[in-house]
């Protein structure tokens, strides 16, 4: 039933959040660099939720923390679209009425990602975790598969404000279904577990903090994510002003990225778990590199017809992604202790987080002052130089996954 949710929240939030860049700096007049003030600023926000929300998910269970996620996101997604008038106003409503969106997106959506994360942990055991998430990957690309095409057409012929109506009954929907059909899988009974349901929890995060191996893992991955990220932010802007893409064209697109995922996805993750952590994930950002590079070489291909480029560069893209993301989270899942599951989660959310909201402000200040291709040529130039980070750190990733495995 947890599949079947994520299937109705991806289609969802596929919806919306690929054009939210579109919405903003095209319907409500922002510049990209207020675009990318925004992310930011939802990043900030989402910082907390996902500290606060990794230590709750330990202490009080992952299903509470789920339901306060779909319930408050699907508030925050419907303000979007409600609030677009005020947004545009003048003077101090039009900071408090973004203000109060932000805060809500960022308290309620970052929440969801430690809890799901960490239910999967507990069902699964470490040798199949990869293909767990792999799974949870397909079933949520699966939804965005559709998300982004329906969006993208909606957004063309209709309007803005009904992509979020039905995402923000999407998230009710998935709220009433956890409530109904999800089960509580926090584990208890242990002395592990009890101890640390006594602890305070910044003293459990402290020591999640002190695990070099996993932080220097998880600011690897922030890095990478800050890279990636530019394909749901400041892409769709640069392919629509650059080569008039429009955005059933870029709904596509996504399309394209979600289709791979679920075709793919699973006998990728089959392959990839064979090998170290790292070098997977070594190998995934090469592979964002190269996508990034043929997006850098736009103009090159306008010449020729730019969208079966755009459409490749889509393909090597995802095929970085298929490999990094499951291998990730089966990472952070494998070297967590039981009862710090959430901690853990909570804090490799953060890469996440903090990747979505670095990566659009610096783009949308690269984007205003210097232009649109040094976006592409950075991410391609820092993809590289990450996938070297990752080999390097590959024998301490392989010696402590062993250890754990040993326990």
């Amino acid at each position: 039933m947890l599949f079947v949710s994520e299937l109705i929240n991806a289609a969802g939030a596929g919806l919306i959040f690929p054009f939210l860049s579109l919405y903003l700096s095209r319907q409500l007049n922002f510049s990209m660099t207020d675009v990318g003030i925004f992310f930011g600023l939802y990043a900030v926000v989402s910082t907390v939720s996902q500290l606060a929300g990794g230590s709750l998910v330990d202490r009080i269970g992952r299903k509470p923390v789920m339901l306060f996620s779909m319930f408050g996101n699907a508030v925050g997604v419907l303000s979007i679209g409600l609030g677009g008038p005020l947004m545009s106003a003048p003077g101090a409503l039009r900071l408090a009425v973004i203000a109060v969106i932000i805060t809500v997106l960022g308290l309620t959506g970052a929440a969801f990602g430690p809890a799901v994360n960490a239910m999967v942990a507990d069902l699964v055991e470490s040798q199949k975790r990869s293909q767990a998430y792999g799974l949870l990957r397909v079933v949520q690309n699966l939804g965005i598969a559709i998300g982004p095409a329906l969006g993208g057409l909606i957004a063309t012929h209709s309007s803005y404000l009904l992509l979020f109506v039905i995402s923000a009954v999407a998230s009710a929907i998935y709220g009433i279904m956890i409530a109904l059909f999800v089960r509580e899988t926090l584990p208890k009974g242990s002395p592990a577990a009890q101890e640390a349901f006594g602890k305070q929890s910044g003293a459990g995060m402290g020591d999640v903090l002190r695990d070099r191996v996993f932080m220097l893992f998880t600011c690897l991955s922030l890095a990478t994510l800050i890279s990636y990220s530019q394909m749901t932010t400041t892409l769709p802007v640069y392919l629509n002003r650059s080569f008039g893409v429009s955005e059933q064209w870029f709904g596509l697109l996504m399309s394209l990225n979600a289709t791979m995922v679920v075709l793919f996805q699973f006998p990728v993750t089959r392959i990839i778990s064979r090998y170290t952590r790292s070098v997977m994930m070594a190998l995934g950002a090469v592979f964002y590199a190269l996508g990034f590079g043929v997006f850098a070489e736009g103009p090159l291909w306008a010449s020729m017809g730019a969208l079966p480029f755009f459409f490749l560069a889509q393909a090597i893209l995802t095929t970085g992604e298929m490999i990094c993301v499951p291998v990730s989270q089966a990472f952070a899942a494998d070297i967590a202790p039981q009862d710090m599951r959430g901690r853990y989660m909570g804090v490799f959310g953060l890469a996440y987080t903090a990747g979505y909201g670095l990566g659009p402000m610096l783009g949308g200040l690269v984007m205003d002052h210097l232009g649109s291709q040094y976006i592409w040529y950075g991410a391609f130039i820092s993809c590289l130089l990450l996938a070297l980070g990752f080999l390097a750190m590959s024998g301490q990733v392989k010696k402590r996954l062993a250890g754990v495995q040993q326990v």
